[in-house]
């Protein structure tokens, strides 16, 4: 009953949830924002470069509590070259 009644940002909060316990929608809400103005500011860069100039990188979001810092790779599912000369009947 008193677990219950504990504030969001008391330690046993921190202790059960982690640093997701002290991010609330506010801090939620400010991270999207930041996110946005970043693709905003990214693609307003791109479109405005010089042509010869190197591409900018694509704007990293907002580490957030409970996601993991780099998304893997993900793997590709296709066939490979040769499996699709296999599969055309192919040499090689």
């Amino acid at each position: 009953m008193l677990v219950e009644r504990l504030p969001a940002d008391s330690s046993f909060a921190r202790a059960v949830h982690g640093e997701a316990a002290d991010w609330g929608v506010t801090e939620h809400l400010l991270a999207a924002v930041v996110d946005q103005l970043a693709v905003a500011n990214w693609m307003f860069a791109t479109v405005n470069r010089d042509e010869d100039a190197e591409q900018i990188p694509y704007p990293e979001p907002l580490a957030r509590p409970g996601l993991e810092t780099s998304p893997e790779e993900p793997t590709p599912d296709g066939a490979s070259p040769a499996e699709i000369a296999a599969f055309f009947g192919l040499p090689g």
